[in-house]
């Protein structure tokens, strides 16, 4: 999933099913020791998700750098499928680390994946797993298969950027504004700007740890969240123009919906990344408790994101269509008509409706 979400995962150290407890001190001191036994030309690959979002691009980066402080020197990063970074990360410190896919070390000594639940969201880098010596996975989604020799998934973590800073902190690796700035824009990139319900008395603590660096929040929030293209605004106009409310859906809960198509895009000049922000618009619809952007990404194929205000819990209907995420938010990829793919989405609700008011 590519969107910014509250929640988390967990899974023990070894591969295996999620455990809702998030690490234990034997996990963290694997994923010390698989770092800190590293030798001096050892090389090293990290990988976020397909489609990354700030939380993917600024845990790895972040971490990234706080590698290269520990003295790692053969570091490589990158992400599955065109190797493009959305604009509203493109500054971030660490970019230069990024290589396209094709050209990413195929035996690591050590590949570490971020914000992934499932081998499936690292798409052709799936097979760096298998080459490397050792691989690590940090991550906080709920749905994460326990797919890395080490893991680090934390169901309670706003964002893997608390994962990572607290790897970086059991490391000894002290903050800097460079690794601070990638941290910080996974932090406010999956709590909504501190708006999400996993916004907690330790995410403002971390933030303020990150604040304490230097960093400018005002820019960055203006850089990731308030600057976008005259034509993405003409697109998302357009996208929302054709919303649909179904008022009696998930049990009368409600929901509301919108698609984009890939000539949305090509009229527009924009590219596909610029819809991410789109379920924003979309969510704050009063009457509907679930909220839903259907993005064609490919020939009778479509990119799903699932949101909720807290009467249902739409990780159940993502991970029932093939995909994976939190409570709240979460996300899968439909195939067939887009009829078809709103049709299964629709079926799957009444299942995913609390019976209790979320805590």
């Amino acid at each position: 999933m590519t969107e910014a979400v509250p929640g988390g995962g967990s899974v023990t150290a070894v591969s295996g099913a999620p455990t809702p407890a998030g690490p234990t001190d034997a996990d963290w001191a694997a994923a010390v020791a698989a770092v800190r036994g590293l030798q001096p030309d050892a090389r090293v690959l990290l990988i976020c998700h397909v489609n990354p979002d700030g939380d993917a691009l600024g845990s790895m980066l972040g971490f990234a750098l706080g590698l290269r402080r520990l003295g790692v020197r053969h570091l490589q990063a990158t992400f599955p499928g065109p190797a493009g970074v959305p604009e509203p990360f493109r500054w971030l410190p660490g970019v230069e680390l990024l290589v396209p896919q094709d050209d990413a070390d195929p035996a690591p000594d050590l590949v570490i994946c971020f914000d992934a639940a499932s081998e499936s969201r690292l798409g052709d880098l799936a097979d760096r797993l298998g080459g490397a010596g050792t691989s690590l996975v940090l991550d906080h989604h709920a749905s994460n298969t326990g797919f890395g020799d080490v893991n680090l998934v934390d169901p309670h973590a706003a964002a893997t950027s608390v994962v990572a800073l607290g790897l970086l902190d059991r490391l000894g690796v002290p903050l800097d504004a460079a690794t601070a700035t990638g941290l910080y824009v996974a932090l406010t990139t999956d709590t909504g700007s501190f708006r999400f319900e996993a916004t907690t008395p330790a995410v403002h603590e971390m933030a303020a740890r990150l604040l304490a660096t230097g960093i400018r929040p005002g820019d960055i929030s203006r850089r990731v969240f308030d600057t976008r293209p005259f034509g993405a605004v003409r697109l998302f106009g357009e996208v929302l123009g054709r919303a649909t409310l179904e008022p009696a859906a998930a049990d009368g809960h409600g929901l509301v919906w919108t698609y984009a198509t890939r000539d949305d895009l090509v009229h527009h000049d924009q590219p596909a990344y610029v819809l991410e922000a789109l379920i924003d618009s979309v969510r704050c619809t009063a009457e509907a408790d679930v909220s839903c952007v259907v993005k064609q990404s490919g020939d009778a194929e479509w990119a799903v994101s699932l949101r909720s205000k807290g009467a249902v819990d739409v990780s159940r209907v993502a991970v029932g269509l093939g995909g994976g995420g939190h409570r709240f938010a979460a996300g899968f990829t439909g195939r067939g008509p887009l009829d078809d793919v709103i049709g299964s989405i629709r079926a799957a609700l009444p299942t995913a409706v609390l019976t209790a008011p979320p805590a």
